[in-house]
């Protein structure tokens, strides 16, 4: 990290809270005036002035001269702009079976990305396979790798971002692993660790659909059944970092198993694995998830079965999570979303089937994510992270 970055980190981390408000939302909705960044944070322009001279003086913030609009003799219009390279984040989506990272600029355009395929799910295989590819993305940026200001590692299962602490991962098999703390003394930079959907949903909150919208929740179908909430202007943590599990609702037959150990959660019939073994186990043989979707579509009964079956209960597992919180709009994200023709149907069927009353108007809406769209998510997790 260079003087420069080490300035503008200072600068931002030591900032008021009125200064962190003008520049979070420079930062979201650039370019954008005075005017309309104290109508956004409820401060007065002569506050919202004095917290952007700093900004605009560490080169964190562009504002060119201000102009009449249309010209009209009263107050100018002042547009003031993130200067999107200021400074640089890395961000890390870790799989079971890859790591895939990022470097971004302060907007979250993707600059450079490396993938990684991992031997082994191990913490120490992990980290090492991290400490190599952001030392990878180091090189392919050159001389701009000065303007790094952080890392934002995201990961499945109950994680402690205050604390850096995986308290569970059943995907990884990992519990209670002091991670970011391990990650940062390799890397030397500051690490953020995070619930991969909840990183998802800060990437969705301040750079993507949800920016503007008062409320929504992320839900993601694959390997796993995750989730994400966006309430009131702020992404739900919990208490203890764990908030919208909706994979781990008690909705499914007892009987079935989930990865995690406990009996009947969502994730127990509608995760990828969760198909396959019910189709593996009609056929008689091992079937992966791409053949599982073939048949389907080829109206084979096993697969439609499984399918309509995990629909189902992720419509449900929907509806009661809309119910609690009441989101304005649902988006359905995840690897799953490509084969989203199989649930699209039932799942909105089991949705309006058990939604209450007006929170029926949620609107759910199906966004294919790449694992870079993970990753970056990532980075918006230590972007803000930054911020706050």
């Amino acid at each position: 990290m260079d003087h420069d970055t080490s300035t503008r980190t200072t600068l931002i981390r030591s900032a008021s809270d009125a200064g962190s408000k003008v520049f979070a939302t420079i930062l979201t909705r650039s370019p954008i005036s005075r005017i309309e960044i104290a109508r956004h944070t409820g401060l007065s322009q002569a506050a919202v002035t004095k917290a952007v001279s700093p900004l605009v003086a560490a080169g964190l913030v562009d504002a060119p001269p201000a102009e009449h609009r249309d010209g009209n003799p009263g107050r100018p219009v002042a547009p003031v702009s993130i200067v999107p390279g200021a400074m640089i984040m890395l961000g890390v989506k870790v799989n079971v079976d890859e790591v895939i990272a990022v470097a971004t600029d302060l907007t979250t355009t993707v600059l450079a990305s490396e993938h990684r395929a991992l031997a082994a799910h191990d913490p120490d295989a992990v980290l090492e396979a991290i400490v190599e590819v952001t030392a990878s993305l180091e090189s392919e940026l050159g001389p701009r790798s000065a303007a790094i200001a952080g890392l934002g590692v995201s990961i499945s299962g109950d994680v402690d971002s205050r604390h850096g602490i995986v308290r569970e991962s059943a995907i990884m098999g990992w519990t209670d692993e002091d991670f970011a703390a391990r990650l940062r003394d390799r890397i030397g930079r500051p690490v953020t660790l995070e619930n991969d959907v909840h990183a998802l949903t800060v990437g969705e909150h301040w750079f993507g659909i949800g920016l503007g919208t008062a409320s929504f929740a992320i839900v993601t179908i694959g390997r796993g059944i995750g989730s994400g909430l966006h309430v009131n202007g702020q992404v739900v943590s919990g208490a203890y970092g764990v908030a919208g599990e909706i994979g781990h609702l008690p909705l499914a037959d007892p009987r079935r198993v989930c990865p995690c150990g406990r009996n009947g959660c969502v994730e127990a019939v509608a995760a990828t694995p969760a198909i396959e073994a019910a189709v593996s186990a009609a056929h008689g043989r091992i079937i992966g998830i791409d053949e599982a979707v073939r048949l389907a579509h080829d109206g084979d009964p096993a697969a439609e079965a499984a399918f309509r079956e995990a629909a189902e209960i992720v419509g449900t597992a929907i509806a009661t999570l809309v119910n609690l919180t009441g989101p304005e709009l649902v988006i359905i994200g995840g690897e799953g979303v490509s084969n989203f023709d199989l649930f699209d149907e039932t799942l909105r069927s089991a949705f309006e089937a058990h939604a209450f009353g007006a929170a029926a108007r949620c609107r759910i809406v199906a966004r294919p994510h790449t694992f870079e769209d993970w990753a970056r998510g990532a980075a918006a997790a230590a972007i803000q992270s930054l911020v706050r």
